[in-house]
């Protein structure tokens, strides 16, 4: 086994009756940060072990989604703490550019004013000063869930070391041509006046319509359908595909577009699916992505037809009006005309929505800036094909690959007036000039700064080097970077991770920002819906900690975490692992009154029991067991199993075996309780890291040690005992065959019955104290009468059960159950016997009747047992 080497003092035995997490778990984690415990030195001649928080924005708060996250990487960094790594767990904040904008934004609309009345610089200002005073309580509620952060390096997305970061990339890029302005099609934002990204749309089914229009006159017209029909008033062709005979005679021809005075040219173009509606599909450049792409092909003119804010500018009766007022003034003036072929409503589509308004987004033309993303994605492509950067799951590689082998130009500039400014200067006749961190921006009369920011993932997409002093070369940077791992869910594999792959190996010459991606999954509720404030299932994980601690939400969280998988929780089973974490307190503390000590070196196997062997054995297979799945990311796994090692293993049954060599003190004691005290440190260190909180008492009052933080992480001594292990698992067999036939006769727990036990000539005879302890069977007495007999493992215990059960009922009750178990057998013998059947089954229900059958035989013979074991009526 494994030694603490922390300096140590006289452990107590003094524990509290009961476990009081809201009264340990604040004092404890400031102990820990005051200690330093989980500061980095890039000094240390340790290994490193490094991971970045995702950061967090600074508006928000812990939600179950940063519990679960964090619980994974915390549970990763303190273990490797305790292998002896030098472990950074990078912490930080977003700033979080539209999401801050608009909280500020509504604290100024209560006072009646808009960030215009106060101005840029003003605004900006205005919102440093929220950050100061209310913004990044998610810190707290970090420290709440136990995080293991390195505190005083924590930095935020618009600090001067990161902001000169930021502008040292794009001066880099721009340099180097990947960065360039265009008119493209964008996601925008009516409400918040500004371009978004992919990941900051929503996706729902809004109930619309769908109307279809018929442009043109007579045999030269044809007829579209659209759910926009404001759009039409920006339509520049129609589109149909070059095979389509049905208007093969109008390609190359103009229509009339209705409502206005325009015509406009029908074009061939591959990509309209004929089959697809009427065939033919209006195109509107500026105003649909895909129309764009046409419109480029055909050199069609981008006719833009609603300002920022959705309001119609083209000229007629339709100017002025709302995107939804025009849609219905534009189909009711349709309609007049006879031009509407058919109208759908509602018309159940999906629409995009603005993540931090819910206003429904408008595709729209517009200048902005662009990263061209080629040649960089490319490099974050080929670093995962060569092996530089492994994804966790592997079966997740193939929706990276499709993601970064077809990624579009990236837009980056937004609207907004909190972020990174561009750092890009025009001159008064055209000029255009990037500015480096260390340049001097131009002055002088219509000199002016762009006004756009950087969207937010340009600056987090720097976060595993721009936090260790990049672009300077630090030693942090040379220390930590890259990072081990990246712990972050599948959701956002194309947007923050994919940034960070193509930054990383464009800044820090061509290597990765880390070795290996862990995926994991969303948090859902208990019957795995998506939680959502207008499903009425969203939890508050600091409401579950108040009320069953920190390390009951953790263990749930780890206990649901399979690779890539969606997790479901719900209350019961914080419940349940709370239970868990009492379980270990009890048990603890009755081991401690009992005798398990750390003191002294583990005595030789020799002097142990076949008890004590079993315990080490099983003990050291679940160190190597969960330190397999530690290193597969099987969070899921390495907790079942240590859940299964304490509660079954170590209390249910060395516990309860070892008791009687407890009471009887002596020698065995002294051996049995040194073997406890080794079975406890061992089992607390691999806890720890999931359940920080419960385990650092306990593991302190254990052996005095310091701290569990930085006690050393247990290996795998090779101590394995196959003959105990056979052995306990005899004496199981008997004790849990002899549990089932009590509950069977209606036997309570506590009542104890005579019994006599032959276990000559087995290794049980050295249990019999222990089975009949636990069995509560009493010695026989004078006028023993063996009215009941079970053979098990070799061995024969027989019971006197005259006066506890009504034997005529029970045999009755037996009956019963042994002619459905026949009846049951007769089924499956007549279905695996007909040919017919097997020729044209499939193979899985065959086995399935094969293991019915097996079962009914195994229920015969237990109920035959029984009814020969019973007393004559």
């Amino acid at each position: 086994m494994t030694e603490n080497t922390q300096q140590q003092t006289a452990p107590t035995t003094e524990l509290p009756t009961q476990y009081a997490p809201a009264e340990v778990e604040g004092p404890l984690y400031q102990r820990w940060v005051e200690r330093g415990y989980f500061e980095a030195d890039e000094k240390s001649e340790k290994p490193p072990y490094t991971i970045v928080i995702p950061p967090p924005n600074v508006t928000g708060s812990l939600h179950l989604g940063h519990a679960f996250e964090h619980t994974l990487i915390d549970a990763l960094t303190r273990r490797k703490r305790m292998q002896g790594f030098e472990t950074l767990w990078q912490p930080g904040m977003d700033h979080a550019g539209i999401a801050t904008q608009n909280v500020v934004e509504r604290e100024l609309a209560k006072e009646g004013k808009s960030r215009h009345d106060l101005g840029r610089e003003a605004f900006v200002e205005r919102v440093w000063q929220w950050k100061a005073e209310s913004g990044g309580q998610i810190s707290g509620q970090m420290k709440r869930l136990g995080d293991g952060v390195a505190w005083s390096r924590e930095r935020f997305t618009m600090d001067e070391g990161l902001s000169q970061a930021v502008q040292t990339i794009f001066k880099k890029l721009y340099d180097d041509e990947l960065i360039y302005r265009a008119e493209r099609i964008i996601n925008w934002c009516p409400r918040c006046l500004t371009a978004i990204s992919d990941i900051e749309v929503e996706y729902q089914d809004d109930d619309g319509e769908l109307v279809s229009i018929r442009y043109g006159e007579g045999d030269n017209s044809l007829v579209v359908a659209t759910t926009r029909a404001e759009t039409m008033l920006g339509d520049t062709a129609v589109a149909v595909h070059p095979d389509d005979e049905r208007y093969k005679h109008l390609v190359g021809k103009q229509i009339k577009l209705p409502l206005t005075d325009r015509t406009i040219p029908v074009v061939a173009n591959t990509h309209v699916d004929p089959e697809f509606g009427t065939g033919a599909v209006k195109v509107t450049p500026a105003h649909d992505p895909n129309d764009f792409e046409i419109g480029q092909r055909h050199d069609l003119p981008n006719l833009a037809v609603m300002d920022e804010r959705a309001i119609i500018t083209a000229h007629g009766p339709f100017q002025g009006l709302d995107r939804l007022e025009a849609r219905s003034a534009i189909v009711a003036a349709l309609r007049a005309e006879g031009r509407i072929v058919a109208e759908k409503r509602p018309y159940t589509h999906s629409v995009g929505h603005c993540s931090r308004c819910k206003t429904t987004i408008e595709p729209r033309l517009s200048m902005q800036w662009w990263v061209k993303v080629g040649p960089l994605a490319q490099a974050a492509g080929d670093a995962v094909r060569d092996g530089k950067v492994k994804i966790h799951p592997q079966e997740m590689e193939k929706r990276y690959f499709d993601w970064v082998d077809n990624l579009h130009d990236w837009c980056i500039s937004r609207q907004l007036w909190w972020g990174h400014r561009i750092p890009v200067w025009y001159g008064p006749n055209g000029e255009v000039v990037c500015v480096g961190p260390d340049e001097q921006a131009p002055t002088g009369e219509g000199w002016h700064q762009d006004t756009d920011v950087l969207d937010t993932w340009f600056s987090s997409g720097l976060w595993p080097f721009s936090t260790l002093g990049w672009p300077e070369r630090t030693e942090s940077l040379e220390k930590f970077y890259p990072n081990s791992v990246l712990v972050t869910g599948y959701d956002i594999l194309f947007f923050w991770v994919a940034r960070m792959m193509m930054f990383g190996l464009y800044a820090m010459d061509g290597t990765p920002p880390f070795h290996t991606i862990a995926l994991h999954g969303m948090v859902r509720d208990q019957n795995g819906k998506k939680m959502s404030k207008s499903f009425g299932n969203v939890v508050n994980p600091l409401d579950w900690m108040d009320t069953y601690g920190s390390d009951a939400v953790r263990f749930t969280l780890a206990r649901g975490a399979n690779p890539g998988v969606d997790v479901p929780i719900g209350e019961d089973w914080v419940q349940a692992s709370s239970k868990f974490a009492n379980k270990i307190w009890n048990a603890t503390r009755f081991a401690l009154m009992n005798g398990a000590t750390v003191e002294g070196p583990l005595p030789d196997a020799s002097e142990m029991s076949a008890t004590d062997r079993w315990i080490l054995s099983r003990l050291n297979k679940t160190v190597a067991e969960v330190d397999a799945f530690y290193d597969d990311y099987q969070f899921s796994k390495l907790s079942d199993a240590l859940y299964h090692f304490a509660w079954d293993e170590v209390f249910d049954w060395y516990v309860e075996l070892s008791k009687t060599t407890f009471f009887a003190g002596g020698e065995g004691a002294r051996v049995s309780g040194r073997v406890l005290g080794e079975v406890l440190d061992v089992m607390l260190r691999l806890l720890h890291p999931v359940v920080p909180f419960v385990t650092e008492t306990l593991w302190t009052t254990l052996t005095g040690g310091e701290s569990v933080v930085i006690a050393d992480w247990p290996k795998d001594s090779g101590f394995r005992d196959a003959a105990a292990e056979q052995e306990i698992a005899l004496v199981q067999r008997v004790i849990t065959e002899v549990r089932r036939f009590r509950k069977e006769q209606g036997l309570q727990d506590a009542q104890k019955v005579p019994a006599r036990l032959t276990l000559d000539g087995t290794s049980l005879a050295a249990h019999e104290a222990a089975i009949r302890q636990i069995l509560r069977l009493q010695p026989e007495g004078e006028g023993f009468s063996a009215t009941a007999s079970l053979p098990v493992a070799g061995a024969t215990v027989a019971l006197d059960l005259s006066g506890t059960i009504d034997v005529a009922a029970e045999r009755k009750r037996l009956a019963k159950d042994l002619a459905a178990a026949e009846k049951e057998k007769a089924q499956a013998n007549g279905k695996l016997g007909n040919e017919a059947f097997l020729a044209k089954a499939p193979d899985n229900v065959v086995d399935k009747i094969r293991g019915r059958l097996a079962k009914a035989d195994e229920d015969i013979a237990r109920i035959q047992t029984q009814l020969a074991t019973l007393p004559q009526a």
